[in-house]
């Protein structure tokens, strides 16, 4: 239910450590991203955060869908309604470099991202990020930034890892919520300074993919667009996830 305590702290006492206006914690839930739409059609303001000690039905990119024990990661959801339409299509690229960098604090090896939206480190995925907007006929009226970090490894997951052990959820929060909220409010394209350092954490450039499309990956344009060399050209692909050739 709404309202539990997440590693000791009421609602009340975690809005006021991460200074957003509403908290709502629960020790099980479906999806935080269904939580924060069903909080964002009651008119819950920009800033709320949702989240979950477990969850039964996490969501993916691709309608993937995933479970995790309590306590195992950090399971969020953060309603903003950002005043830059234009920024929505690279609001994920930018969450990954604005919550790389404070991860880095708690990983075993800086975080490299990978397209669009995964966060990894030395031995494999950490955590993702999904967005998902919500329109009034043209209007945008809010978007629900979910992220999900693993703070103990699944044993069950092939190619997953998780943040160093015994890392304080509410320390990590505490520095990755600022992150997040100030992603959400950057306007336009992505910047030459944003691409650069992407192109610093990049997990893909040089490396050969099958997905998307079959070729050799070249980094990402302002747009967020992934860019392949392939046999007709130099192609930017704005969806699908990257799936490297030696992967299953």
């Amino acid at each position: 239910m709404a309202d539990a305590r997440y590693d000791g702290l009421s609602s009340g006492e975690l809005r006021a450590r991460f200074g957003v206006p509403c908290v709502l914690v629960f020790d099980q839930v479906g999806s935080t991203l269904d939580a924060a739409h069903d909080a964002a059609r009651s008119r819950m303001p920009a800033g709320t955060l949702i989240l979950a000690d477990q969850q039964t039905a996490g969501r993916g990119r691709s309608g993937n869908r995933w479970s995790s024990a309590a306590g195992a990661g950090i399971w969020l959801t953060i309603i903003e309604r950002p005043a830059h339409r234009d920024a929505i299509d690279v609001l994920a690229i930018r969450l990954g470099l604005r919550a790389a960098p404070v991860l880095d604090q708690w990983a075993d090896s800086p975080i490299r991202l990978k397209w669009p939206n995964d966060l990894l480190d030395g031995r494999g995925k950490i955590g993702g990020i999904l967005v998902e907007s919500r329109w009034q006929d043209e209007r945008l009226d809010w978007v629900a930034i979910g992220m999900g970090l693993n703070v103990r490894r699944p044993g069950d997951v092939p190619g997953a890892s998780a943040l160093r052990p015994g890392c304080s959820r509410v320390e990590i929060l505490s520095d990755l919520i600022p992150a997040i909220r100030a992603a959400a409010q950057a306007p336009g394209m992505l910047t030459p300074d944003e691409l650069a350092a992407w192109h610093a954490r990049d997990a893909g450039r040089g490396r050969r993919c099958r997905e998307p499309i079959a070729g050799e990956v070249m980094g990402i344009d302002r747009a967020g667009s992934l860019l392949v060399r392939a046999p007709d050209g130099v192609r930017a692909c704005r969806s699908g996830s990257l799936v490297f050739q030696e992967e299953s």
